[in-house]
């Protein structure tokens, strides 16, 4: 009696299936990695932004205009009186941003009555200090008449 090797027995079946899905699965990936600009050859690809910084100019965008609204907001509606040199927390739950208000002074200028403050930013673009003014309308409203980045 001639004894066999159980591995030459097997179907080469299996082997073959594990080859194929190897192959499949090298493929696939090959889809997803040919997009990728390796070496720097990609005509479609603008190089002309490449640090990723963030300008140092305040977009007037419409999230740069609810802050300014919300900060607006938190410096009017202040009790002065009260206040003394405290600060005045401010947070925009449509931008996310927030930030703190501080040193908030209120003066009367040819029958105006305007407020001016520094305040925080904090929001994805980083933390920045603002400088401002909000002065009191003829109707009754205050408007925001400078905000600018320090």
């Amino acid at each position: 009696m001639i004894a066999k090797s159980k591995s030459r027995t097997k179907s080469p079946l299996p082997l073959c299936r594990r080859a194929a899905a190897v192959l499949l699965g090298t493929l696939s990936l090959a889809g997803c990695t040919s997009s990728l600009d390796m070496f720097g050859g990609s005509e479609k690809v603008d190089r002309t932004i490449a640090t990723g910084t963030v300008p140092n100019a305040l977009q007037h965008t419409g999230s740069a205009l609810s802050d300014e609204a919300t900060v607006r907001n938190a410096v009017t509606s202040a009790d002065l009186a009260k206040l003394g040199n405290a600060s005045v927390p401010w947070a925009n739950t449509a931008t996310g941003s927030a930030g703190v208000v501080s040193q908030i002074r209120e003066a009367r200028t040819e029958g105006q009555i305007c407020r001016d403050f520094t305040t925080t930013r904090h929001s994805y673009e980083g933390i920045a200090m603002f400088s401002g003014q909000a002065c009191l309308t003829g109707g009754g409203d205050w408007m925001l008449t400078a905000f600018d980045r320090q």
